[in-house]
């Protein structure tokens, strides 16, 4: 069975990679751009190390530690070039309550994380139709915890769905959300891809100041694209063992 390989890009990072887009400013974030011409004597990594010290986060360096690489639990976790996970950037909602929602689409929670990391998951078995991606963003915890305030709050008042870079997300539905973590919440988007109906179901848990985001979809049957409980487990114990 070689369904998977007939999937659409959509189906790895759901921004449509092939799409440019802007990069957001940050007040918090370890990956903002220099200005054009300003000297500095501190790398770009340096900087977001000493940011991520001061607010209590994990830089690059730290996440690419904890994050998710190879075989786990039924799925391969594979990184992602750089180019595409950038072309996630600034999909920007209709509506600015579904802001939250659009962010994770494209990878990135909507209030820009000192640091991201992500990953690909792709099914062990060829039989299991469910591939996705996941990623990590960490953040100061508090700023953690209003990610998750402003994404509840997204998936209650956005149902009939909303807009962003030319694409039609029609309906958003409350999920179960996992018992893990120090707190979830599970939803479902159908995006307007064509004429194609895509359901994609996310599981995103908050580990002190890390958001763990994971995305998946299922051509065959949209109740089985939620990535499982065992691999978001394993992903969420890594990051405890980071914390101490």
């Amino acid at each position: 069975m070689r369904l998977r390989r007939a999937l659409p890009i959509a189906a790895v990072l759901p921004a449509l990679l092939l799409m440019a887009a802007c990069s957001g400013e940050s007040t918090e974030s370890g990956d903002k751009k220099p200005k054009a011409g300003a000297k500095s004597t501190q790398s770009a990594e340096e900087k977001e190390a000493a940011e991520a010290k001061r607010l209590g986060a994990l830089d690059t360096k730290a996440l690419e530690t904890v994050v998710l690489t190879g075989k786990t639990a039924g799925f391969d976790a594979k990184k992602i070039a750089k180019s595409e996970v950038e072309a996630g950037r600034g999909m920007e909602a209709d509506k600015k309550v579904c802001q939250p929602l659009a962010s994770l689409i494209g990878g990135f929670t909507h209030i820009p994380a000192v640091s991201v990391v992500h990953r690909s998951l792709q099914p062990g078995e060829a039989t299991n139709a469910t591939v996705g991606s996941m990623w990590l963003a960490s953040h100061s915890e508090d700023n953690a915890i209003q990610v998750m305030k402003d994404l509840r709050t997204a998936v209650t008042e956005c149902p009939k769905g909303f807009k962003t870079l030319g694409l039609t997300y029609g309906k958003v539905e409350g999920l179960p959300a996992p018992k893990l973590g120090d707190e979830a919440v599970g939803y479902r988007i159908t995006g307007d891809i064509g004429n194609q109906k895509m359901p994609m179901t996310y599981t995103v848990v908050r580990s002190g100041g890390v958001i763990a985001a994971f995305y998946g979809v299922n051509m065959l049957d949209a109740k089985k694209a939620a990535i499982p409980e065992p691999v978001v487990q394993a992903q969420l114990e890594r990051i405890a063992g980071a914390k101490g």
